[in-house]
């Protein structure tokens, strides 16, 4: 059974994934001494992080940003300069980190076949050696007597591959395989002239129907189509690379279950390999967490003391709350929680997006009143028609004005053909009137209506996080069972989120909070 380091390798090696995967090196304070300018740093093609095709998959990475300690204030410690050997182990670390974080978050990670840019150089130079290659292969089989040397080495090679494949019980196989791909006999026989590599690709092809993913069963049934050698041989390649994905994913899937712990050690010994070669690599990290500290010593919530208000825990849950609320544009992410920094803005925007589907919701129940409670269908008609408006919110191109005053007339359009069916006088003009200026309004961050739906959103999330030692999920607060369904989804994943990562870098946290909340005393001490 395979490590969870073997399946990060395996990963790398066989191809990219899916997924919404932050490659980001999370290098803050004085990241420029240590990295070169973008112009002159390379990649070796094998540290290279794979590319993740897939249309909602974005890198994000934060270069040349300002360390939060910078300015007046003295540095902890001086630059660091390391070399360009150290500079790539560092690189190659992070990489590995960030794709064994994907694969534990992402219940929808695969691998694919890494595919190179169309047009791109490197494409445009496999593309010719490849086909070099296999035109030297075709003149050297139609040479008289033909030369089987490079036809002998892929054979090996394609033997190697069909071995790759076996399981422990495929005795049998692995004898059958070895008996018919006898590379010394092989070359024996093509020495004097008797090797048949129509048979054994033949034999091949076969092997592979045998191995081969039931996805996979027509591209194998086309190689029995193919009578030439040589273009036999190129596909069977092409198909043997799609089984290593295939195995790849196949592994992956059977030991998920059995990584949790592999992969909490895995990525919090990665990161601590990282923080000392760069020390400072938590700057943003402290300042999140001390903010936190500051917000709620200041708000004073509930009446609790200043201990418990400022305890660790509550410290911890009311920061991880407030990644829903950052500000992306101007301020830098926590490291910590870098590689989630996508995840963390596509449920902010979900979660803004609730809160006004929601508030829409409470105003038009509030001002009909009787008439439309209890109407069935009524409230997923009108959550419908609200939610597939406010779908696009995020785009640039999205108009928040129009967009709410259609909202508003839509919606009183609905209202009115819904009481005549129902016998109730339909809106007047004044009623339509006032609650297309409140839905409208809603549009204004310190909205009353929104403001409360985005507070009462905000008190369930943190009580799921209190609460996720326990089976039973917290008690909706009122006015949020339109969208339960859609926040119980939210809740769940960033619950699973948080709880994660604080699995994997609780040691860190412990440190600074203990700093932070006894001043005068340093972890360790």
């Amino acid at each position: 059974m395979c490590t969870f380091t073997d399946l990060v390798e395996l990963s790398l090696r066989t191809g990219g994934g899916v997924g919404d995967v932050v490659l980001a090196t999370p290098i803050s304070g004085r990241a420029d001494s240590i990295m070169p300018k973008d112009s002159d740093q390379k990649e070796p093609k094998d540290e290279r992080a794979p590319d993740f095709p897939e249309e909602t998959v974005r890198k994000k990475v934060r270069a040349n940003t300002p360390s939060p300690h910078r300015g007046n204030s003295p540095q902890a410690s001086p630059p660091k300069f390391v070399s360009v050997e150290e500079l790539m182990e560092t690189a190659k670390g992070v990489t590995n980190m960030a794709l064994a974080h994907e694969i534990m978050v992402n219940q929808d990670f695969q691998i694919k076949p890494a595919e190179l840019p169309e047009g791109s150089l490197e494409r445009q130079v496999k593309e010719i050696m490849h086909k070099a290659f296999w035109d030297c292969l075709e003149v050297q089989l139609k040479e008289d007597p033909p030369s089987y040397e490079h036809a002998i080495k892929l054979l090996a090679e394609i033997k190697e591959t069909l071995l790759s494949f076996l399981l422990p019980g495929h005795g049998r196989l692995q004898a059958r395989i070895e008996e018919v791909l006898d590379l010394p006999l092989i070359q024996q026989q093509a020495e004097n002239g008797a090797l048949d590599i129509g048979h054994l690709s033949q034999f091949i092809v076969g092997m592979m129907g045998s191995f081969c993913a039931p996805c996979r069963d027509e591209d194998v049934n086309k190689l029995k189509e193919i009578t030439e050698i040589v273009p036999l041989l190129k596909a069977i390649f092409s198909v043997l690379d799609l089984m290593k994905v295939d195995m790849a994913n196949f592994a992956l899937m059977s030991i998920r279950p059995h990584l949790m712990q592999q992969s909490v050690e895995y990525e919090r010994n990665k990161f601590q390999q990282f923080l000392e070669k760069q020390p400072n690599a938590l700057d943003y990290t402290e300042k999140w967490l001390k903010e936190t500290v500051k917000c709620l010593r200041e708000s004073d919530e509930e009446g609790c003391s200043a201990a418990e208000s400022a305890s660790p825990i509550r410290v911890h849950n009311r920061a991880y709350l407030r990644l829903l609320k950052w500000d992306h544009a101007s301020d830098p992410f926590p490291e910590t929680v870098l590689m989630d920094q996508v995840r963390f803005q596509e449920m902010q925007q979900e979660l803004e997006r609730l809160v006004l589907l929601s508030s829409v919701l409470l105003i038009v129940y509030t001002t009909t009143g009787e008439a439309i409670s209890g109407l069935p269908g009524l409230m997923e008609t009108l959550k419908s028609s609200v939610g597939a408006m406010l779908a696009d919110m995020h785009m640039p191109s999205f108009n928040a004005q129009e967009a709410f005053a259609t909202i508003g007339e839509k919606l009183c359009v609905e209202l009115s053909c819904c009481l005549s069916r129902h016998g109730f006088s339909p809106f007047s003009a004044d009623g339509s009137s006032a609650l297309k200026g409140q839905i409208s309004a809603v549009i204004q961050p310190d909205n009353k209506v929104r403001a409360l739906m985005d507070s009462r959103v905000q008190r369930y999330l943190l009580a799921v996080l209190e609460s996720s030692q326990h089976r039973t999920p917290p008690p909706l607060p009122g006015g949020l069972t339109p969208i339960s369904k859609e926040l119980m989804k939210l809740a769940v994943g960033f619950s699973r989120l948080v709880n994660f990562n604080k699995l994997v870098y609780s040691p860190f946290y412990q440190k600074i909070l203990q700093n932070i909340l006894t001043p005068g005393r340093r972890a360790g001490d």
